[in-house]
């Protein structure tokens, strides 16, 4: 059962399939953005070592789903997809990661950090503090990072995982060799974000330094200035830059993390495996690894890989119906 609440399994999935529809085709074509412009007023609380900013959408009573978002994007990524849920019976919560929107660091003192613990362990206090004991979890990018390590480490917490690209935790041991240059090229801004000349250059040009991303990840998709701006407005952030720039070069193993996450990062080092029911989900911006082959081993539980042809890497903003027709179907 996916809650103890009122809703259903079935009720919820039947509500689901009127509202995403019955297709089980495993590729699409584009699709561009609905009607919506925006998740609602947002709401704000204490997780933690930082105050979450988040959108909440649905019924209190129904299954509670975590959408997280990643670089350079933001909660819109999920403008789309969230409501379909919510008009399936879901509890939709859509937080800002910390660097982004209106999340805040309750301490001017607390380090910046952006490393993958210190990111998932801000959900997990999200939980906490909305009395969330389980729940099923979707992202991509840093979102699906982030939702890969919940779900390695605190699957007990998990109800089922959406994950985009696959597993992506990160082996700091792995990341240290070269891979081809083909590939290397396309972590370019990794490099860049090494360097001084770098953090400098985020600094000042954010703005159209993200928008460059979007285009260069999703080729495919044409979106507008509106859609770019509405994102936009997160990295406006004051700790965006810091958190950025550290997870990066934390990755790359040029910044050091928090020793408090030491005994999570260990685990995570081991490339732990992922045992809740999963759906992975592939696009042109995987390229040779779209086949899911490469992660395969990874998940031991109920799993089903999906690729989207035609979209890029903002699969949820890029191809609503298919990210939330997989969010109904994994928590099946």
């Amino acid at each position: 059962m996916i809650s103890r609440r009122k809703f259903s399994q079935a009720a919820v999935a039947a509500a689901a399939v009127a509202v995403v529809g019955s297709s089980t085709a495993r590729a699409a074509v584009p699709q561009v953005a609905g009607k919506h412009t925006t998740l609602g007023p947002l709401k704000q609380v204490n997780a933690g070592v930082v105050n979450v900013g988040y959108a909440e959408l649905g019924s209190a009573a129904g299954p509670p789903v975590i959408l997280l978002h990643g670089w350079p994007y933001d909660i819109h990524s999920y403008v789309d997809v969230a409501p379909m849920l919510a008009s399936a019976g879901y509890r939709v919560l859509v937080p800002f990661l910390r660097g982004y929107g209106t999340t805040r660091f309750l301490s001017s003192e607390t380090f910046r950090n952006g490393q993958q613990a210190a990111v998932a362990s801000d959900v997990i206090a999200f939980m906490d503090a909305l009395k969330i004991k389980k729940a099923i979890l979707g992202g991509f990018d840093w979102g699906s990072r982030t939702a890969g390590v919940m779900a390695a480490l605190w699957p007990e917490r998990i109800t089922a995982l959406v994950a985009v690209s696959g597993y992506l935790i990160t082996n700091l041991e792995m990341n240290r060799k070269p891979l081809d240059p083909a590939a290397e090229l396309g972590w370019w801004y990794q490099y860049y974000f090494a360097t001084e000349r770098g953090v400098l250059g985020y600094t000042k040009n954010w703005h159209e330094f993200n928008k460059l991303i979007w285009k260069i990840a999703s080729p495919k998709w044409n979106f507008t200035e509106a859609t770019y701006q509405r994102s936009a407005a997160a990295f406006d952030n004051p700790d965006h830059v810091d958190v950025v720039i550290h997870n990066y070069r934390w990755r790359q193993s040029l910044a050091g993390g928090e020793a408090k996450y030491d005994e999570l990062e260990a685990e995570l080092q081991k490339a732990p495996v992922i045992s809740v029911p999963t759906i992975t989900i592939a696009s042109d911006f995987d390229g040779a690894a779209a086949d899911g082959a490469a992660y395969r081993k990874q998940f031991t539980g109920k799993y089903t890989h999906r690729i989207l042809k035609g979209i890029g890497h903002n699969v949820p903003q890029e191809a609503p119906r298919d990210f939330a027709k997989a969010i109904v179907d994994v928590s099946r």
